[in-house]
């Protein structure tokens, strides 16, 4: 943007740099109200805090197995086709318009807007007692004050879970459903055509069944994914407790007052300065060696529950597929066996068969045989005779012979 001669305005090279590195990325606040905004890549890292290795995980051009990763100010998804950056405050969804994410962006839409009707009284309430504690609190409230926070309110009884938790929930509520819903979709398919292929082994068949198996192949192998990082996640306290974004937030907003305490209050001895930093940083050693990470892991546990009955639906099915193949197999085999039973016995009639020609080749070659000089004609019918069933017991000692060997079946 500069100046021109006369004096204007030139917009020219402001209009050339717009869109350039940028985004189309829908934010969802906690109320549940989105809209678009394009924004750059290094504009979303000082947004939210993420490394740029963590953000090309979300390329939709790129191909990156299902991840869920905890960092400082953000949680990093990337289930199927939910690809989204989740911070205390707000959700920022890539793939848009998708249409396979417009279902979960109307589904998280609704129940946030729903939780917020019926919740917001209780956490404005509570955010004001939050904003209405006392600035100049004494060193031994430190220690307790950092963890009021989302986590500790209540609504009737139950504890109301953070944003991040509760959108987290909704999208692992929605890779899963999905994941489960083709589960069954091709449980009904595959059944009925394993057990028809069982029965009549066709071209049309043989080509079903094999499209129906690399399906449960990919889809196996998407769901096993899922399954992966939910484990890794439930074995890794550390990664969960990064994951509570909200707490995080409200110990840094906590530190800030308490900063501002200090430098308004310089009449406190050094004393006492010393002893509130020492209380402040073995609270924090023993938060960061015992992270309270028991609603992250019911959450992640109830979903890893799921997923693992998905995956064992997907395995019978899958250990069906194999046994319809070794059954197959075994009528295969025992077909090509009776093939080669027919081959051998085939093979036995030609000889002796071959042996009557050769006789029959003797006894009709143009020479003296004592046996034609009489001319009697029952004598031919009598060696005809003799040739034929002298043949048929030679092929009955023969194959005899074979099955006491155990060569047939």
């Amino acid at each position: 943007m500069s100046m021109g001669d006369s004096g204007e305005l030139n917009l020219t090279p402001l209009v050339k740099r717009k869109g350039v590195g940028t985004r189309a990325w829908l934010v969802v606040s906690e109320l549940g109200k989105s809209r678009i905004e394009e924004v750059g890549k290094h504009s979303i890292m000082r947004r939210t805090g993420i490394p740029a290795r963590d953000l090309r995980i979300l390329d939709p051009a790129l191909s990156y197995p299902s991840t869920i990763l905890g960092r400082e100010r953000a949680i990093v998804v990337n289930l199927e086709h939910v690809k989204a950056i989740i911070t205390a405050t707000e959700m920022l969804i890539l793939n848009s318009k998708d249409p396979s994410v417009a279902t979960f962006v109307s589904n998280l839409e609704c129940k946030l807007s729903n939780f917020d009707a019926s919740q917001s009284p209780a956490i404005k309430g509570s955010g004001m007692a939050i904003e209405d504690s006392p600035s100049d609190s004494k060193p031994e409230a430190s220690n307790s004050s950092p963890k009021v926070s989302f986590n500790a309110l209540k609504m009737d009884g139950q504890k109301v879970l953070p944003f991040e938790f509760r959108v987290l929930e909704i999208c692992l509520e929605f890779v899963c459903g999905c994941l489960e819903s083709e589960t069954s979709t091709m449980e009904q398919e595959a059944y009925p055509a394993l057990d028809e292929l069982s029965v009549r082994t066709g071209s049309l068949n043989l080509q079903r069944v094999r499209l129906i198996k690399n399906r449960l192949v990919v889809l196996f192998g998407r769901v096993q994914k899922v399954r992966d990082e939910l484990q890794y996640l439930l074995d890794d306290d550390m990664d969960m407790a990064e994951m509570y974004l909200t707490d995080k937030l409200d110990s840094r907003q906590f530190e800030d007052r308490v900063l501002e305490d200090e430098t308004e209050n310089e009449v406190l001895d050094d004393y006492s300065d010393e002893d509130m930093r020492s209380n402040q940083s073995s609270s924090a050693n023993l938060t960061r060696q015992r992270p309270k990470i028991e609603e992250l892991e019911m959450l992640l546990e109830a979903y890893f529950v799921q997923v693992e009955g998905t995956l064992n639906k997907l395995s019978t099915m899958r250990e069906y597929v194999n046994n319809t193949e070794d059954y197959l197999n075994i009528i295969l085999d025992d077909k090509q066996n009776g093939m080669l039973q027919i081959g051998v016995i085939m093979g036995i009639g030609l000889v002796i068969l071959n042996i009557g020609l050769v006789i029959s080749g003797l006894l009709g070659m143009s020479i003296g045989i004592p046996l034609l000089d009489s001319g009697v004609p029952q004598q031919f019918y009598a060696t005809t005779a003799g040739l034929v069933g002298g043949s048929f017991i030679c092929f009955l000692i023969a194959m005899i012979w074979i099955k006491k060997k155990g060569l047939l079946g």
